[in-house]
């Protein structure tokens, strides 16, 4: 197979790619990165918060960006990293018991699973066929390109 593909420890061995995504609020992808299956989520969080392509409106006091992440995640290094792209990280602590939620509220990482699930529905991505990096890249984004501009009602799509 191509290069960024790797053993898939959950599935016998398989060769297998990790696809990491960073959306807006809505659901909207806004970055992604690709590597090998065995690899650690926390690794790939530098090349997807890098992969943005737009630049970030600037923080303000009263608009801050937040990053949301899951319990993979926990740990000062992710942390910093977070900060250091100027986001406020939000990641829940290991052997920490969740408040429970209010009747109606979801969790925030619903969202990025919507995205996640979103592109499993196209064929195309769901076995990777292709043994370029840059070929099966191209694909996705030009899936996410017309998520992306799917959400947006201004042009009619949505």
């Amino acid at each position: 197979m191509g290069k960024k593909t790797g053993k898939n420890p959950t599935d016998r061995g398989k060769l297998g790619v990790k696809r990491s995504v960073v959306t807006d609020c809505r659901g909207v992808p806004l970055g992604i990165a690709i590597a090998g299956a065995n690899t650690h989520d926390v690794k790939l969080l530098r090349a997807t918060l890098q992969s943005i392509p737009v630049p970030r409106p600037k923080s303000t006091g009263r608009h801050r960006q937040h990053l949301c992440l899951d319990k993979g995640y926990c740990g000062r290094p992710t942390e910093s990293l977070a900060r250091r792209f100027h986001y406020i990280p939000h990641i829940p602590r290991k052997g920490v018991i969740q408040v429970k939620r209010r009747i109606g509220q979801r969790a925030h990482r619903w969202v990025v699973e919507g995205s996640h699930s979103w592109t499993n529905r196209a064929r195309r991505l769901l076995v990777r066929w292709e043994k370029k990096v840059s070929n099966y890249l191209g694909c996705i984004l030009s899936l996410t390109s017309c998520k992306s501009f799917g959400n947006m009602p201004f042009l009619g799509l949505s």
